[in-house]
């Protein structure tokens, strides 16, 4: 069965930091390009950031670019999203996606809520 966990989320104050994890199991993590996605209230969902199987390759939102960092660990099934200098407007529901590399599945985590407020 295929499980996508999202963890790290939470309050913290403009200018903060916050490490979102998300741990995989049930398929081939190897195999699956990964993004992370966030979606604000009243808003679509938005592509924050994308690394490829081997995460020699990412890309990133323009919004974000400078302040978030995407890496994984294939040894731990578990890719991350590390967020410097956040601001309000980040504040959102992430989600996980993991995509196959012949582009036919994906999965989605259940997401975890990101408040950025003083």
């Amino acid at each position: 069965q295929v499980h996508l966990v999202e963890s790290g989320g939470g309050l913290v104050q403009p200018g903060g930091s916050l490490r979102l994890s998300c741990g995989v199991s049930g398929f081939s993590f190897s195999l699956y390009a990964m993004s992370w996605h966030r979606q604000a209230p009243g808003k679509e969902r938005e592509l924050v950031a994308v690394i490829n199987l081997r995460g020699g390759n990412t890309n990133y939102a323009d919004s974000v670019k400078g302040r978030f960092t995407i890496s994984r660990d294939n040894a731990k099934n578990t890719v991350y999203l590390q967020m410097n200098t956040l601001k309000a407007e980040d504040t959102a529901v992430y989600d996980c996606k993991a995509q196959s590399g012949d582009g036919r599945r994906d999965y989605w985590g259940q997401g975890t809520q990101v408040t950025v407020s003083s």
